[in-house]
């Protein structure tokens, strides 16, 4: 799926919209990232206690199928 722009949605502004990540927290991920870490984002925000499988899951989800009304 893609934003208003055509562009993919990035997992660390999807993580903020559902409310699972606060934009600091995706920071310090990007940061890892930065330093280094050549893990996925998912993996590094895992290891650090910001999502859990869930979450991670719910963006691959979105990312095949669209978005989906949580309650259909």
């Amino acid at each position: 799926m893609a934003d208003d722009n055509n562009q993919p949605v990035k997992i660390g502004d999807f993580m903020v919209s559902i409310g699972a990540m606060k934009a600091w927290q995706v920071q310090d991920v990007l940061l890892e990232q930065t330093l280094g870490d050549n893990r996925i984002f998912g993996e590094i925000a895992i290891s650090l206690g910001y999502v859990n499988d869930a979450a991670v899951k719910r963006y691959i989800d979105f990312r095949v199928t669209g978005p989906v009304s949580a309650w259909a």
